[in-house]
């Protein structure tokens, strides 16, 4: 097995087919195709079902993404320690992020890597749990990773890197702010009878909101969504009032939108997440990155 497979291998995985990854490789379809027949052929395995003109990964496929993309990587890493002697000028650098911290820390962490290294091409995935993330950067599928969690993040084999605690603030719906003008915070208790918008279960934002309920506080639950880049929006159109992370609270006032801290506080412990050993140089630059901003916070 090659490393030329591998590369193609990804490519197609990267942008959804055979078409336009021989696009992005630059070569004919047909000689992709022979060489991905090739891989599976030494394999032993189909690494993708073809069905009409897509190409879905087998079982076998998801398997090989996160080793490949490792070996991809390290070679990238040999190639670049020695090219480090002229400076970074080049490399790809994976990141996946739960929505809060992607948010913030890492709209400014990216301002400030970008700035100091332009020539590195950043790819940001989503993730929903903490244990997304520390699977995809177990797996190899991705170098960074950055997570939110209740408690720190504490995982064996995983290099976790604690940023900054973020309170859980109320983005208050505009029509209907009861509040004082002048609080700055408010009670939990003080949720009663208002109407909310809450991200699915899992999070500790929805565990405040259900732990609330539980202790006997009417709050009313009026949309749960999946995709938390439409909290905000729905916050302005009137909708309801949202518990989120004080990382949402620039781009809420931005908006001409109102946050209260809700006490007694809950905090989100956001961290970054990678391997301990056989890091690209982007990726320990990022890191060298996040640092900085750990000193900025505290």
């Amino acid at each position: 097995m090659d490393t030329r497979k591998l590369k193609y291998f990804l490519a197609v995985v990267d942008h959804d087919g055979f078409n336009r990854a021989a696009e992005h490789l630059l070569i004919a379809q047909p000689s992709l195709s022979q060489t991905i027949a090739s891989l599976e052929k030494e394999l032993g395995v189909p690494l993708f079902h073809r069905i009409g003109r897509r190409a879905v990964l087998s079982e076998a496929g998801k398997e090989l993404v996160g080793p490949a993309r490792l070996v991809m990587r390290d070679l990238d890493a040999a190639q670049s320690a020695v090219q480090s002697l002229r400076g970074m000028r080049s490399g790809r650098l994976d990141i996946i992020t739960m929505p809060s911290p992607g948010i913030e820390p890492l709209t400014s962490m990216i301002a400030a890597f970008t700035k100091l290294h332009p020539w590195v091409r950043l790819n940001v995935g989503a993730a929903f749990t903490p244990e997304e993330v520390i699977e995809s950067v177990r797996s190899g599928s991705s170098e960074i990773g950055l997570a939110g969690s209740p408690t720190k993040i504490k995982v064996p084999g995983v290099e976790v890197l604690e940023l900054e605690r973020q309170p859980l603030i109320l983005i208050v719906n505009p029509q209907a702010d009861t509040f004082a003008p002048k609080d700055t915070a408010i009670q939990r208790e003080d949720l009663g009878n208002h109407r909310l918008i809450v991200s699915q279960r899992g999070s500790l934002m929805r565990w405040m909101v259900d732990d609330a309920l539980a202790h006997g506080v009417e709050v009313e639950i009026v949309v749960e969504v999946a995709h938390r880049t439409s909290i905000l929006p729905l916050v302005l159109a009137g909708v309801g009032h949202a518990v989120m992370p004080s990382s949402w609270a620039p781009t809420a006032h931005k908006a001409g939108l109102r946050t209260l801290l809700i006490e007694p506080v809950n905090y989100l412990d956001v961290a970054v997440l990678s391997r301990k050993e056989n890091l690209t140089p982007a990726a320990r630059a990022f890191l060298d990155v996040a640092r900085t901003h750990r000193g900025e916070r505290n």
